[in-house]
């Protein structure tokens, strides 16, 4: 894989896997529909991602997971459940970007970058969701599931239709993630 190549290939992984720190399935969904429509190519191993059935379960699963976090109690006990799967989603599609490249970096990439910047992103919405709920007594969260939803698709977009601006847009929305979840922090340590 040449190196503009695969500079393109980490940044579509990248912005993936920070749409999966938000939702766990549009950003899979998108892959399997861009793949379909010629915008992304995926490799052999990953081929299965555009298929029907892939695309009708990806379907399927992404209307489930937005609408639970409309439900109030459901919302906060998901993100539970959200953070793991999260990573290994934000680890696959940035696998499936990858595909092509030698198989130990692909995976370290995969693992490190669209691991790490999944998990970060999804610590972010947790504490996000978790400021809501203790300010609004959750009646707020609604309108902050609404916003990462939105923004799941925008960076999801963003990410098959411009890689690079997109990976330059993780890397200020994990700066941001990361500023948030120290501000908590100290915020906590400051009460104690």
């Amino acid at each position: 894989m040449e190196i503009w190549s695969a500079i393109v290939a980490l940044s579509l992984g990248l912005g993936l896997s920070a749409a999966c720190g938000f939702r766990v399935f549009i950003p899979p969904l998108a892959m399997g529909l861009g793949a379909r429509a010629g915008l992304m190519e995926l490799g052999e191993s990953w081929a299965w991602v555009g298929d029907t059935w892939a695309i009708a379960v990806f379907t399927v699963a992404t209307l489930l997971e937005i609408g639970a976090y409309y439900i109030p109690w459901l919302d906060n006990l998901l993100d539970t459940i959200t953070t793991p799967s999260a990573i290994i989603a934000g680890i696959l599609v940035t696998s499936a970007s990858l595909d092509g490249m030698d198989p130990t970096l692909q995976w370290i990439l995969a693992v490190v970058a669209g691991g790490g910047t999944a998990g970060t992103v999804q610590l972010g919405t947790v504490a996000t969701r978790a400021v809501s709920t203790a300010t609004t007594g959750g009646i707020a969260n609604p309108v902050v599931s609404t916003a990462e939803a939105a923004a799941c698709v925008v960076c999801t977009l963003l990410a098959l239709l411009l890689p690079v601006i997109a990976a330059l847009a993780v890397i200020g929305l994990l700066a941001l993630a990361v500023s948030t979840i120290v501000r908590r922090r100290k915020a906590k340590v400051s009460v104690d």
